[in-house]
């Protein structure tokens, strides 16, 4: 039976949200992050080496990363739902969206909250220089990537319910937690952007997420 070593407030919600919507039987851990770091804790990185979340443990198997762990369980209890198969019309859209959250979005929302982190974690007679240089690096890097990535989306939830078409895929899975990003780190707005404040409604309003949010209790975003 799957295991997932589930970590508050970290992008193992998605795989929580593919377990409830497969009906996959699983068990769950909850782990708590470390209060001072805000990492994972020792019982966690004793799992997962790395602290990355999501992790899923399945008889012998050990498996880190989202779209490896969402492929692994996939390949086993899914048919072709959840994942277009080859030369279907939505198969195209599914692959971009699905590797586009963790290939580029997910980074640099990563990255932006690390950079604000530093801004507030910084020595006191450092953090005006610290201030100076996220602010740069936001104005000239982080900020233009993400909005050309913004404008995608929207474009994408005009032409369609889904990233990838009229029905639920494991693309919108892996999407979902990286636009509950966007909106809380990264400035995307209900005017601008409507189509994907739509998309975030119907996912937070959609059965197999709303069971997996009761099992975590605690929210999705690190703040």
């Amino acid at each position: 039976m799957i295991t997932l070593h589930h970590l508050e407030k970290s992008q193992s919600i998605r795989i929580l949200w593919l377990l409830e919507e497969l009906g996959v039987p699983y068990e769950i851990k909850l782990y708590d992050r470390d209060p001072q770091t805000r990492l994972a804790p020792a019982a966690y990185k004793a799992i997962s080496p790395l602290g990355t979340a999501p992790v899923i443990t399945d008889g012998p198997v050990t498996l880190a990363e989202t779209n490896a762990i969402v492929d692994y369980i996939c390949d086993k209890h899914d048919t072709d739902r959840l994942r277009p198969a080859p030369g279907a019309p939505e198969r195209v859209k599914y692959l971009f969206w699905f590797h586009t959250s963790q290939g580029s979005l997910q980074p640099l929302l990563t990255n932006k909250f690390v950079m604000m982190a530093m801004q507030t974690r910084a020595p006191f007679l450092v953090r005006p220089v610290a201030k100076s240089l996220v602010g740069a690096l936001d104005q000239a890097f982080f900020g233009p990537r993400l909005a050309a990535l913004f404008r995608e989306i929207e474009k994408a939830l005009g032409e369609s319910k889904w990233f990838a078409g009229d029905d639920l895929t494991a693309a919108d899975m892996v999407m979902g937690y990286s636009m509950e990003l966007c909106v809380h780190r990264a400035g995307m707005d209900e005017k601008t952007y409507p189509n994907a404040y739509r998309f975030l409604k119907q996912m937070r309003e959609y059965p197999s997420y709303i069971r997996a949010m009761e099992k975590d209790g605690k929210g999705t975003i690190l703040l």
